[in-house]
């Protein structure tokens, strides 16, 4: 997957936006205010910071070794660095959405409900 698709389909999840409130190259991406993907769109290969619960992200990069790296910058226990062209497309759209889902879990509870009622 490249970073075009990538961002295509971060921004088909509910209540996403995109910004750069680090700096001109580091897209952010987040439902209801709160981070679940960071692409920095100077990195070759391709990568992005995606949000993992910690048994799972061990195992990742376990069978990724190449490809997904603990989080660049972030909670090397909950956020992995992922090679976007060094795991199969529908992984990858599994960890973008396993991302999303642990960020709205922990959103406040009246923040759940706003996203639930439009839909979400």
């Amino acid at each position: 997957m490249n970073i075009e698709e990538f961002r295509l389909y971060c921004l088909q999840k509910k209540a996403v936006t995109e910004s750069f409130p680090f700096d001109a190259v580091t897209l952010v991406f987040k439902v209801m205010g709160k981070m679940f993907a960071i692409a920095p769109l100077e990195r070759m290969p391709p990568q992005a910071n995606l949000k993992c619960n910690p048994e799972r992200a061990i195992e990742l990069r376990g069978v990724y070794p190449e490809a997904v790296l603990p989080g660049y910058h972030m909670n090397k226990s909950t956020w992995n660095t992922i090679h976007l062209e060094g795991i199969p497309p529908d992984l990858l759209k599994e960890l973008i959405d396993h991302s999303y889902t642990l960020i709205v879990e922990s959103l406040p509870k009246y923040k759940q409900a706003q996203l639930k009622e439009n839909g979400g």
